[in-house]
């Protein structure tokens, strides 16, 4: 094709687009046929999304069909993934969850394509990561954004120079890097440290970095591999309120890869559950948490920790109290609220309860809400003082 022709033509379909600039966009041995659906597809999605019915008809941005992954070693054939099947909808939060082995890794490494699976097949945006050439491979890979649990940040680098680095690699003029450098800086609320470098940065603001520098193409899909596992709790939260917000700024479609419930529970719509390189589970989070079908599901929600929701710890009202009660050892066998509700004619309504199973004893908490004539309500209360080890009243 004449480079003039093609410049031009490349100008024009970029119109079509609504996420990539011009520099993303790529004409020459993929078939402009291709080119042109595909930014049909993207602007017909947009219509939906402004016209506010996107989420009643959200398409599958990547499907996996029957991947399969077998790796040779001196011991014999190790069988990573067997017939793994998944789809995850445009700008969806998707969990993988999975013990350490279940083939998390391997999953990732094939829908990048950087281990070719040994069968089945990958469709991004209807378009098979197998079939597609180098170039349109190396597009598609701009298209999938990730992050790591390691944060992989180049040392030498400040903050600004680590976001900027795959668009220096994408051939972005530099005046086109600083601007949206310091767009993504913004958006991660990282604007005041573009010049401080790795070492000088919190956990939670490198990862902050890698979350940016993953965003810097523009992609339509975001790969999480463990990407909180090595922060805090509280950073883990701050991290996963900044990718949610994300996913409803921008419309982007997040997989999260992941050990841990507790991380699938705060942002995810939708998990599949792996185990020994196959999907054993998979639908709506609040299914697989009220009616878990398979043991290693069960066995991962017993690993969740519980807090109470925000607005459960708004005051209640007059006549109610609510109080979180904690029994140890031969207390957890006596029947405290039963008692309770009999002598002192009030209601309890139990709001949650778990049991820690300590190095010595047994912990159990309840969180409780009672209700009832307020001198009745009191006389409840001193009884619950002296018969649990703690009583504490919630929201006084």
């Amino acid at each position: 094709m004449n480079s003039k022709i093609g410049f031009r033509l490349e100008r024009k379909l970029s119109r079509f687009d609504d996420r990539r600039p011009p520099h993303i966009f790529h004409v020459g041995r993929t078939s402009v046929v291709k080119q042109l659906a595909a930014c049909f597809r993207r602007s017909f999605r947009t219509i939906l999304r402004q016209e506010g019915i996107f989420e009643g008809f959200m398409p599958y941005l990547l499907e996996v069909k029957e991947l399969g992954k077998r790796f040779r070693t001196p011991e014999g054939e190790i069988e990573a993934l067997s017939k793994l099947s998944l789809s995850v909808k445009e700008g969806a939060i998707f969990g993988i969850i999975g013990l350490s082995g279940a083939g998390k890794s391997t999953l990732i490494r094939c829908l990048t394509h950087l281990d070719i699976p040994t069968s089945g097949k990958i469709f991004f945006a209807d378009e098979e990561v197998g079939a597609m050439g180098k170039e349109r491979l190396r597009a598609y890979r701009k298209e999938v954004g990730m992050i790591f649990q390691q944060f992989n940040l180049l040392s030498s680098r400040d903050v600004f120079g680590n976001v900027s680095f795959p668009l220096e690699i994408a051939g972005v003029p530099e005046e086109g890097r600083r601007r949206r450098v310091e767009e993504l800086l913004e958006l991660v609320g990282l604007r005041a440290k573009g010049w401080a470098h790795p070492s000088q940065l919190s956990g939670g603001e490198k990862q902050r970095v890698g979350i940016a520098r993953a965003l810097a193409n523009y992609p339509r899909m975001l790969l999480s591999d463990e990407a909180t596992s090595s922060l805090d709790p509280k950073t883990t939260r701050e991290i996963l309120s900044l990718l949610k917000s994300l996913n409803h700024k921008l419309k982007l479609t997040i997989l999260l890869i992941t050990h841990e419930m507790d991380v699938v529970k705060q942002i995810c719509s939708h998990v599949a559950v792996l185990g020994e390189g196959r999907v054993v589970e998979s639908g709506p989070v609040a299914d697989l948490f009220s009616d878990p079908k398979h043991p290693l599901t069960k066995s991962l929600l017993l690993q969740t920790h519980h807090e109470l929701p925000s607005h459960i710890l708004k005051a209640p009202s007059e006549g109610r109290k609510l109080l979180r009660l904690s029994f140890k050892g031969e207390q957890a066998k006596t029947p405290v609220i039963s008692t309770m509700i009999r002598t002192f004619s009030v209601e309890a309504n139990i709001l949650m309860g778990w049991v820690d199973a300590l190095a010595a004893t047994i912990v159990g908490t309840l969180i409780i809400e009672i209700s009832g004539e307020s001198a009745k309500l009191q006389e409840a209360l001193e009884y619950l003082k002296e018969n649990t080890t703690h009583c504490e009243e919630l929201c006084p």
